[in-house]
């Protein structure tokens, strides 16, 4: 082998490897910068589920807000002004006895169903059994409630152990339940429900069931209608997963741990 050929061997060696090194710098770049594209995507991503979600969140408690101001409105404080109307009136002088004795009952009865109604706002808001016996006790006593009414009848099972210290998470699977049973009611126009609390793949899992009209899953509200954006937020807020099934005329299956 010449000079000449060794010389050409060389120079070909190195421009091959040149070639190389440019090739996979530039392959490196773009990978580089498409996987950034990725990444900062997936962050927007993120970053608006999570707006949404606080959205979602903030929304839900202005409305329950304006659902407080408006039952004090409409409720107690109306109460409160007949009240106030009654006792003046016992300031008359003509009252006759009997009048003074059925105007004083009034305001008694007046002032007891003016303190049932905060009691139930009070009820709404952070419901006692809740606080005092636990998660259970709680579920219990709200289907019990609802059975009463005789138009929709609700079964429940529990396997599950609910911690009482575990307050924030408790009341949060009992508002689940109760958008989801109001969904049932009002929207759904169901008359049996089946709601069962057990361990399902190694998870605390309620499983959520009604007999109602139902909707197909190409419905927007699937997306968030019928209060279904509120459970979300609160079933994201327990570190826990949803699932929802229905058909049209066929029920609704909600299934969600926690």
């Amino acid at each position: 082998m010449n000079e000449n050929t060794i010389i050409s061997t060389i120079v070909y060696t190195f421009l091959a490897f040149t070639l190389l090194a440019v090739t996979l710098v530039i392959f490196y770049y773009f990978s580089n910068k498409k996987i950034t594209k990725n990444l900062l995507q997936k962050k927007e991503l993120e970053l608006r589920y999570e707006k949404d979600l606080t959205h979602a969140i903030i929304s839900s408690q202005e409305k329950e807000r304006l659902r407080i101001a408006q039952d004090l409105h409409d409720d107690i404080s109306s109460k409160l002004s007949v009240v106030s109307l009654n006792i003046h009136l016992l300031d008359f002088d003509n009252l006759t006895r009997e009048e003074y004795s059925e105007l004083k009952n009034k305001i008694i009865n007046l002032v007891n169903t003016t303190a049932e109604s905060a009691r139930q706002i009070s009820h709404d808001l952070l419901p006692p059994i809740l606080e005092k016996f636990g998660l259970h006790a709680a579920i219990d006593a709200l289907c019990s409630e609802i059975n009463m009414s005789k138009t929709v009848q609700i079964s429940y099972a529990n396997n599950l152990y609910f911690a009482k210290t575990e307050d924030e998470k408790n009341l949060h699977i009992f508002r689940i339940l109760q958008e989801l049973i109001n969904n049932s009611i009002k929207h759904g126009e169901s008359t049996h429900i089946d709601i069962v609390f057990k361990g399902k793949d190694g998870k605390n899992t309620c499983i959520y069931k009604d007999n109602g009209k139902g909707f197909s899953p190409n419905e927007d509200v699937m997306k968030g209608g019928l209060g279904l954006r509120n459970i979300r937020s609160r079933v994201e807020l327990i570190n826990g997963t949803l699932k929802i099934e229905s058909e049209s005329r066929k029920g609704i299956t909600v299934e969600f741990t926690f």
